[in-house]
């Protein structure tokens, strides 16, 4: 039977929609064409935070409750008015991009399963110079929303200290966004360096409720994401669906209008009313273009100080100064320290060697071990891993095993000791679980085990 499709004209181009009653969203019922309705609702709030920008395709093509993939590179089958760019990745590879222009591109992103729009912070016609710096504000599990908001009010202090404007919108999901326009004069690193500036700035005015630290074991409150500013790093943009069951939307707010909000207040059914209403929060953002002069002279004195680089995402090569660069319960085994390796170029490909596998994992180092084994960084928190799957339910179901064996020590576990880390592969998204036993006494720890699920995501390559 030929799938069932509609045609949309959006100013005079013809957007096939294939399959539009299908359910993306399972517990409100919101179909494909809801979504299509929604974007072109909000076309110009959309475009604002996504047009003009080469953009990964994130692709729930199964809904939201589905794994999702993201494809970098444009389908071969697409329309002659959609136009791409291409771009260059930390890994030495290369891919032609699609960037929206118009409701029509939006429409067109939407059918093929794009819930969330997630461009880089370039425009198209300049791929090397952000004209955006990115505040994520992430919280760790358990930290109230009325701290996120509290961090996001530090962070704007911190920019109008550094004479820039923020412009806030929730992230659809648990935290807070706060979007900058800056001019298009620095590089990828420099942006990322001033991003790391900040936050360590709002960590130092805001000590017990926000963290600047990469590794997730060593956060508290809400962590401000200064590597969403690496090259190739996207994040969804204003007005993106987001994939939980109420369909919440990334909304643009005002300053005002924050300290009262709630993240349910924004979803697909109820923020093209309010756009209709009180028209785009952020539409001012274009003309409120900044210089990164100032928070480049606070990571100066920060350096000066004795704090140097932090640690990079996944795939980039070692920068000059980066402390030592593993995930702390993966670190070697060997108990003979060795200098760091010296630093490459920005250019590398990933290491595809696997993981240790758990009779090499110092999970339960404790925290007066060194902090260096074999020139490679180790936890100093006593980390066990529990699972690693190719989905969130496989892993949550091996970390369920796990604590039914270890049930007498559950109750000492708070909520932010579950680590749950989705890795992003090559193509792909995995899953792994760890628990930190900091807050179980020490005799009453349990060992490293064999992981309950051991999905290798490194399999297909080799």
């Amino acid at each position: 039977m030929p799938t069932r499709s509609e045609v949309v004209d959006v100013a005079g181009r013809h957007v096939a929609i294939t399959n539009p009653d299908k359910v993306y969203f399972s517990g409100p019922g919101y179909t494909k064409r809801d979504l299509v309705a929604y974007y072109l609702a909000v076309a110009d709030g959309a475009l604002r935070g996504a047009g003009g920008r080469p953009m990964a395709l994130k692709r729930y093509v199964n809904g939201a409750e589905g794994e999702f993939f993201f494809q970098k590179r444009a389908p071969e089958s697409r329309p002659e008015w959609l136009r791409t760019v291409e771009l260059a990745f930390p890994s030495g590879r290369t891919a032609d991009e699609i960037v929206v222009d118009d409701a029509a591109g939006l429409v067109w992103v939407a059918n093929l399963g794009c819930l969330d729009l997630n461009p880089h912070a370039i425009r198209a016609d300049d791929l090397d110079h952000p004209d955006e710096l990115r505040i994520d504000l992430d919280p760790m599990p358990g930290v109230p929303w009325d701290d996120i908001r509290r961090v996001a009010l530090v962070a704007r202090e911190v920019l109008v200290d550094h004479e820039l404007v923020g412009w806030p919108k929730t992230s659809g999901s648990r935290g807070i966004h706060v979007n900058v326009r800056i001019k298009r004069r620095w590089t990828f690193d420099q942006v990322r360096r001033a991003a790391l500036a900040l936050a360590r700035e709002v960590e130092r005015r805001a000590p017990s409720i926000a963290s600047s630290k990469w590794w997730k074991e060593e956060r508290h409150g809400v962590f401000i994401d200064y590597n969403q500013n690496a090259k190739d790093r996207t994040v969804a943009s204003a007005y993106s669906v987001r994939p939980v069951p109420d369909a919440r939307v990334s909304a643009p707010v005002t300053w005002d209008e924050l300290p009262d909000c709630e993240l349910g207040d924004f979803t697909l059914a109820t923020v093209p009313g309010r756009f209709a209403r009180v028209g785009d929060p952020g539409a001012g953002i274009d003309e409120a273009v900044g210089s990164l002069d100032a928070l480049l002279e606070l990571a100066a004195r920060q350096q000066r100080d004795g704090l140097g680089d932090a640690p990079w995402p996944p795939h980039y090569a070692k920068a000059p100064g980066e402390p030592p660069r593993v995930m702390p319960s993966r670190a070697r085994g060997n108990s003979a320290a060795s200098p760091a390796p010296p630093a490459a170029s920005r250019v590398r490909a990933a290491d595809p060697s696997p993981s240790p596998s758990p009779s090499r994992l110092r999970g339960n180092s404790s925290a007066s071990e060194a902090a260096q084994l074999g020139g490679r960084r180790v936890s100093t928190k006593p980390l066990v891993e529990i699972a690693r799957a190719a989905t969130k339910e496989e892993a949550l179901a091996g970390f369920e095993r796990w604590r039914g064996r270890h049930a007498a020590i559950v109750g000492y576990l708070q909520p932010a000791d579950i680590l749950v880390d989705g890795m992003r592969g090559r193509f792909t998204l995995w899953y792994r679980i760890r628990v930190n036993l900091e807050h179980v006494p020490e005799a009453e720890r349990p060992p490293q085990e064999p992981l309950d699920a051991e999905y290798d995501p490194w399999g297909a390559m080799r």
